[in-house]
């Protein structure tokens, strides 16, 4: 029988860089609560979990490849959570902001082999946002809480390969 690459997280020596948008900041700090507390029930430490804060979904790419390129010298963290809420308005505005933040956190995280969790919601209404950021925060109502638990699982997967 095959070896399985799935099951038991191990958080001991792992640290997450968080990088989260304030735009629309009473979502994405709901999004942050129920990562956090994904973390925290896996029994990750506040400790090992570092917050960049940035204006807005577009800004996450720039910090995120910055952290990557960091991490080649001196390994600061194992992955990385994006996390923001677009909301789409009257203008193509949103489809530009959605299409770019989405393809340059993929590329990154593909080019610098970086575990990442991807917590940008992409909404057409208010509501749909609300819907996703439910507090107090569980995988079936918060999609922070379901993108940590993604994010430490491809941690674990990518330390075992």
């Amino acid at each position: 029988m095959p070896r399985k690459t799935e099951g038991d997280i191990q958080t001991e020596k792992i640290n997450i860089g968080i990088i989260i948008s304030r735009f629309n900041q009473s979502v994405t700090e709901n999004l942050l609560k129920g990562a956090v507390k994904a973390f925290e029930n896996k029994g990750l430490g506040e400790s090992s979990i570092e917050i960049f804060y940035v204006p807005g979904a577009f800004e996450i790419p720039t910090v995120m490849k910055k952290l990557c390129r960091q991490n080649f010298d001196k390994k600061r963290i194992d992955g990385i959570l994006t996390i923001g809420c677009v909301i789409k308005g009257e203008t193509a505005h949103f489809e530009y902001i959605c299409e770019s933040v989405s393809h340059s956190i993929n590329k990154i995280s593909y080019d610098y082999e970086m575990p990442t969790g991807f917590c940008v919601l992409t909404c057409y209404n208010p509501q749909q946002a609300y819907e996703r950021s439910i507090i107090p925060p569980n995988a079936e109502n918060n999609k922070g809480y379901e993108s940590g638990l993604a994010l430490l699982e491809m941690i674990s997967l990518m330390n075992k390969i």
